[in-house]
């Protein structure tokens, strides 16, 4: 039957293919992708820890048995045996080998989705009894589990696709019917929630898409979504729930939508509009070696956001010309899995920032310091389950590297020698307080002498602050005073100005860059940098959002930087456009009560 689910659209398009279940666990579970010789290997780690389970199992039955008839209750001696038919069970161990050998998961992945697939049937069985075993085989492979904890391999290529519906031939009419065996269909990722370190692996993974229960339009799960340039809905409530394993998956990226089991005629209909988005992004191509240029002569920056060193590809291919956000905290997360130590070293980082210059080819890339915290912990645990029942306003950010000086240090070396090899601006995030400002400062004269005393080079770097915090914006002139340049985070910027938790879908209907106190801070903060002769970009969501190019350009705006695939999309909005006669209408979208209702409609 088919049914729709409805979220946020957070990455654009349309894509079309069979879920892919990431299910909760009450213990933490690498999910990824194996190599096609991996997969015995894989399969005997399973049967490993089922017969270390068993041999458990067998142990506990035998000192049951040593016990008094009234010391061993005969609920306890059943409740082993069912444990040890569980264990054993070909439903259990048959399915974990299909997804390990058909879909190349993990075996802790496969073992959690084959008790997701068994748990649905135990939900669905009448006799009250049959339907509380489910209980017991959670409690099986949470034991299973617990034994593979720790040997989780790296992250390897993405698994063999399967055939899309329209080229599955099908006896029955319905969509998918006969596709079980049929290769080359197109994956889609369905979750309750995804961390920053999660999507950082899957970003390495082929899905057409991803959808998530939890989140909002600026949750690092979308900002992510939206570098790997595939359809995205966030904050869809109970889609985990509802959506089942190899169910066919339409998800509707413009519009929010999620529509699960799609008739042939609905299906029909989405081919179509994918198709027509690939015709969209064919013409938008043309105009990638085309300067960004507006109609009377002003020429626009249009810098990448990255992720990664590898991203530098991606945003050269796209026309960037620099990087204006290199989010560095990514290099420090979703360590463990890889077997990693915690944090990567000064060696190891300087290598990460001259990968990312070489991959620019001679531009500038912009590294913004480690950024955790809130919605971007380093272990893959959100702050709240350390008792912070309100992270964002926390230890995060400049926060935390000056609450950690070594750490910062480490960072702040390896910057400024990769500073030897190109243009590297040097970016620091969630400055607030004079104090603040003079520690940074202080601290980043100390890395240079230290590398001095080394004897080891270095280059010179431009400063810059993230004005991303209110009472950053209502004290330029302090913040100019000691930087080369300003870069808007508007994502933040917008939270804190009007108390919005971005990463709560309860409270994303708020989430509004359009308010006018969100558009008079940005404006505020364009006017005097360029008053005082200082460089001023937009690097937050705002910026990739063609619904606010016009506006940007009209206040003055003349760098902003992006997710690489919404380059095109706001250059298209650039050459349009003539800056001069924007500076009037721009004035007039600042002074309206709904500035909203003066701007074409926002973009995803």
């Amino acid at each position: 039957m088919t049914f729709a689910v409805h979220g946020l659209p957070v990455a654009r398009g349309i894509a079309i293919g069979r879920a892919v279940l990431v299910v909760s666990s009450r213990i933490d579970v690498a999910h990824y992708f194996i190599k096609a010789d991996q997969v015995a290997e894989e399969i005997e780690r399973v049967r490993t820890a089922r017969n270390a389970v068993a041999e458990e199992l067998q142990k506990l039955q035998a000192s049951v048995a040593l016990m008094g008839p009234n010391d061993a209750p005969h609920e306890l001696i059943a409740l082993l045996e069912v444990h040890q038919m569980l264990l054993q069970d070909e439903s259990l161990t048959g399915g974990v080998k299909h997804w390990i050998t058909d879909r190349l998961y993990n075996a802790e992945w496969a073992l959690t989705t084959q008790l997701e697939i068994i748990a649905r049937q135990f939900d669905e069985m009448e006799d009250e009894y049959l339907r509380e075993r489910k209980a017991d085989l959670e409690q099986v492979v949470e034991r299973l589990l617990h034994r593979m904890k720790g040997t989780a391999a790296v992250l390897a290529p993405s698994p063999p696709r399967r055939k899309r519906p329209a080229e599955v031939e099908d006896d029955g009419g319905e969509a998918g019917a006969g596709a079980a065996d049929a290769f080359d269909v197109p994956l889609v990722l369905i979750a309750h929630d995804l961390s920053p370190a999660d999507m950082l692996q899957f970003k390495k993974s082929v899905f057409a898409g991803f959808v998530t229960d939890v989140g909002g339009r600026t949750s690092h799960t979308a900002i992510v979504a939206r570098s790997m340039d595939i359809p995205a809905v966030v904050g869809a409530r109970s889609a985990s729930q509802l959506v089942r394993q190899d169910d066919w998956v339409i998800i509707d990226g413009d519009a929010g939508v999620v529509i699960v089991d799609p008739s042939p005629i609905i299906l029909a209909e989405y081919g179509f509009k994918q198709r027509q988005g690939d015709l969209e992004r064919s013409r938008l191509a043309r105009l990638r070696h085309k300067p960004a240029v507006t109609l009377d002569g002003q020429k626009v920056d249009l810098l990448a956001n990255i992720e990664m060193p590898e991203d530098a590809v991606g945003a050269v291919k796209a026309g960037a010309v620099g990087v204006g956000l290199f989010r560095s905290e990514f290099l420090f997360m979703g360590r463990e899995a890889q077997r990693l130590t915690r944090l990567p070293n000064e060696e190891e980082q300087y290598q990460a920032y001259r990968r990312a210059i070489d991959g620019m080819q001679g531009m500038p890339v912009t590294v913004r310091t480690i950024d955790v915290g809130a919605d971007k912990p380093l272990d893959g645990k959100s702050p709240r389950d350390d008792g912070h029942l309100n992270p964002a306003l926390g230890l995060r950010a400049i926060r935390w590297s000056l609450a950690d000086p070594a750490m910062f240090l480490t960072q702040l070396r390896a910057i400024l020698r990769a500073a030897a090899h190109g243009e590297i601006n040097l970016l620091i995030p969630m400055l607030a307080h004079a104090s603040e400002i003079r520690q940074t400062l202080s601290l980043i004269d100390f890395a240079r002498a230290e590398l001095d005393n080394r004897g080891v080079a270095y280059g010179a770097v431009k400063l810059g602050a993230m004005i991303e915090i209110p009472a950053a914006a209502l004290t330029l002139k302090t913040f100019l005073k000691h930087f080369d340049f300003l870069s808007i985070g508007t994502n933040d910027l917008i939270q804190y100005t009007l108390a919005i938790d971005r990463a709560d879908e309860s409270v994303a209907h708020l989430y509004d860059p359009a308010h006018p106190a969100v558009l008079r801070l940005v404006a505020d903060t364009i006017a005097e940098c360029r008053r005082q002769g200082k460089g001023v970009s937009v690097c937050g969501e705002m910026a990739g959002d063609v619904a606010f190019t016009r506006l940007l350009l009209g206040m003055g705006l003349r760098s902003f930087s992006m997710h690489p695939s919404q380059i095109l999309a706001v250059k298209q909005e650039v050459l349009r456009a003539d800056a001069a006669k924007l500076e009037a209408w721009a004035r007039q979208v600042l002074e309206a009560e709904e500035p909203s209702e003066l701007l074409p409609p926002t973009g995803g």
